[in-house]
């Protein structure tokens, strides 16, 4: 309320002046009134001055029309030099307090209103804000009015904007001032708002940008004074990592007719080929299989309890890999035309890598660019006693349990994340005897807590123990016994025997050994890099699980295209790595998938959201698969049909969610889903359904009674 008087009062004292100084914010009133306007600054010149100085901060901070003439004024009355000095101050002054009036009345409602829309031109103006506020002060063809104003709504520090105005609209000041000098003589705006001035105005604008490239330019010295770059390259990128970021970054370097030369230490293919997405999905799937035959009676068939064999099972697993393993070869990305070289790869400098192959001979390879795409690895704990148990990571329960005859009887998984809740459920299906351990209070921590609750019920359902809030003191063994010494957070303690513990306790960046701290490449958790994926040499990027902030196989081949375009062209132009639609699928039964926000993040972040859920129970393709179990969970605008973010658990949620995903993209709404028709009876009608329920929420209330009353008189005839 307070606000709301305030601003009535200085709208009034807008008007007020507006109508008292209009007859004379005309250039015909100036130049009729310019000798008496003299007279008075010769008789009272400290008066007039302050008058003067006064009236135009006013002018500027109400937004009032006439600073341009008033600009020319202070040129008659004052001359160059002290009309230059009092504009520059008073234009300056009341542009600072129009902003701070903006932020003032209108910052917390518009960033409230509209936060998710302006977070990228907020981070922008965090970074950049006084760079673009300098280039748009030079270019009057916007108006300073609305500049003052429209700054004041964003995170641009008052002292900022006060000295960048003060800088950037000297040059400005100078030219109408100057012009104002000549004020008998002007016979209209014309003659100083012309085309070739502000043709001149708009070319003073692209200095900032120029002082911009000289600045990079600088930097670009300094961080490579200290290396001396080689007179010729060998090829056009090096790419280190032959997992999902490095074989995209290989391949469409090689398809816009670079020379790449792309290195793998290991495994062509990388973790999610030979020990991550692949083999777990073709285990989780076999574990399925294995379920579905115990529940026949589901189908109306005959349960029955499924004989087979552990060594069979895994020896699919293989062969899954085997098929897949040719779109990832050494030979396929020969024939594509890149460079594959096994080996060992460390940096020497900037241009430089040395490769150790597989036989210890080293060579020095030559590049212009370089992307580093090493990965990630298993992250382990130090726990006491682990080393002394029976344990395995993502990475090599494969081998571990190639050579087993029989599933684990007593499985014991550390982490309540993605990885772990999946092999929990595909190793009880397949005859082990689960017991998952998670330290936070919640399965899938990421996730809202219902959608948690959800699954942890459905992995107890199928007889898997699971304990939250507890952690694993230490482990021992003894005489062929291994055990767990559990904590709970009510200090509880508990002792659980295994056969084998799973750690699965998250990923960590491979970092070392690649040479990057003798080059001062900053790493914490993963490689610093910038919006570009430009680690502190612009030439050398970084994708992928290294890069972060994702460890997201098609996270990872998304970066690859911005660091490789980035890399080749960037000389030319760069393109900023877009995070703003990612999905995420956990592959337990029935699947969670989800993009965007969901009510967790979106509360944490103060954002404004509306609920709409939709129940999977009542869609006719899920009950016919007997699947009936699960929800699509939407948020969007308040009383918009704007997506912020879906979360779905269904059977096939992982193949339901690229239509929510496409409409985030391209900014389409719940009523363009509700308006597309979905073949019948598949599991993506669901998503139409869910729309739905968000209409049947909005529709118009007030309406409906009179659309009765319509439909009964229609039926008196």
């Amino acid at each position: 309320m307070k606000k709301i008087s305030l601003a009535l009062v200085l709208l009034a004292i807008a008007s007020l002046v507006f109508w008292q100084f209009h007859d004379f914010l005309t250039l015909d009133a100036m130049q009729q009134n310019l000798g008496q306007f003299q007279q008075w600054r010769d008789q009272q010149p400290l008066l007039i001055t302050l008058a003067f100085f006064v009236l135009y901060v006013l002018v500027t901070a109400l937004s009032i029309p006439g600073a341009t003439l008033m600009t020319l004024a202070g040129g008659a009355l004052f001359g160059l030099g002290w009309g230059l000095a009092i504009i520059s101050f008073a234009s300056t002054l009341g542009a600072t307090l129009a902003f701070i009036g903006a932020r003032y009345f209108l910052r917390d409602w518009v960033q409230g209103r509209f936060q998710q829309r302006l977070k990228a031109i907020n981070q922008g103006v965090e970074q950049d804000g006084a760079f673009y506020l300098f280039t748009l002060r030079l270019v009057p063809v916007f108006p300073f009015f609305l500049i003052n104003l429209l700054m004041g709504l964003t995170p641009l520090k008052t002292w900022t904007f006060y000295w960048v105005s003060q800088v950037g609209m000297l040059a400005g000041t100078a030219v109408y001032v100057n012009a104002g000098t000549q004020l008998a003589q002007i016979d209209g705006l014309g003659a100083i708002v012309s085309p070739s001035l502000l043709f001149s105005f708009a070319l003073l604008g692209f200095f900032p940008w120029l002082a911009k490239l000289l600045l990079s330019l600088i930097k670009k010295r300094r961080v490579y004074q200290k290396f001396s770059p080689p007179k010729n390259f060998d090829r056009n990128l090096i790419v280190i990592g032959a997992g999902a970021a490095g074989l995209v970054s290989a391949y469409i370097g090689a398809t816009v007719k670079a020379k790449v030369t792309l290195i793998e230490q290991a495994h062509m293919g990388g973790d999610c080929l030979n020990f991550g997405c692949v083999p777990s999905k073709a285990l989780i799937k076999s574990a399925k299989v294995a379920a579905q035959m115990r529940h026949a009676e589901r189908y109306g068939l005959t349960s029955a309890t499924p004989q087979f064999s552990f060594k069979q099972v895994m020896a699919r697993v293989q062969q899954v890999i085997a098929q897949i393993e040719p779109h990832d070869s050494i030979e396929r990305y020969t024939q594509l035309g890149v460079e594959v070289r096994q080996g060992h790869a460390k940096l020497l400098d900037p241009w430089r890598v040395e490769l150790t192959d597989t036989n210890g001979s080293k060579h020095t390879l030559t590049s212009r660019s370089i992307i580093i795409a090493t990965g990630a690895r298993p992250f382990i704990p130090e726990i006491k006693g682990l080393k002394q148990v029976p344990f395995v990571t993502s990475d090599t329960l494969w081998k571990t349990f190639n050579r087993l005859d029989t599933p684990p009887k007593r499985f014991l998984v550390l982490g309540g994340g993605p990885i772990g809740c999946e092999l929990s459920q595909a190793m009880q299906r397949l005859g082990s005897q689960v017991t998952l351990i998670e330290k936070s209070e919640y399965l899938l921590s990421k996730e809202d807590k219902d959608i948690s609750t959800l699954v942890r019920e459905t992995l107890e359902a199928e007889g898997i123990q699971v304990f939250t809030n507890t952690a694993v003191e230490y482990f021992e063994s003894a005489a062929g016994v291994s055990k767990a010494y559990l904590k709970q957070q009510d200090n509880h303690t508990s002792t659980l025997e295994f056969d084998v513990v799973l750690v699965a306790l998250g990923r960590q960046a491979r970092l070392e050994g690649f040479g990057l701290e003798a080059l001062g490449i900053q790493t914490q958790r993963t490689i610093e890099t910038n919006e570009y994926l430009e680690t502190l040499y612009p030439n050398i990027l970084a994708a992928g699980d290294v890069a972060g902030p994702y460890q997201l196989t098609h996270v990872a081949a998304h970066q690859a295209w911005y660091a490789s375009v980035n890399a080749l062209f960037g000389q030319f132009k760069r393109f900023k790595a877009d995070y703003r639609v990612i999905p995420a699928v956990t592959f337990v039964d029935p699947q969670v998938a989800r993009v965007g926000l969901n009510e967790t993040e979106a509360t944490a972040k103060g954002i404004a959201y509306e609920v709409t859920q939709y129940d999977v129970s009542d869609l006719d393709r899920a009950i016919t698969e007997s699947s009936a179990k699960g929800l699509i969970k939407v948020l969007t605008e308040p009383n918009k049909d704007r997506i912020l973010g879906v979360t779905i658990v269904a059977e096939n949620a992982g193949e339901m969610l690229p239509e929510f995903v496409l409409a985030m993209k391209h900014g389409l709404g719940l009523n363009k889903i509700l308006g597309t028709i979905h073949a019948y009876p598949t599991w993506a009608e669901a998503n139409k359904y869910a729309a739905g329920e968000w209409k049947k929420a909005h529709a118009p209330a007030r309406l409906m009674p009179w659309l009765a009353r319509y439909h009964a008189w229609r039926r008196k005839g």
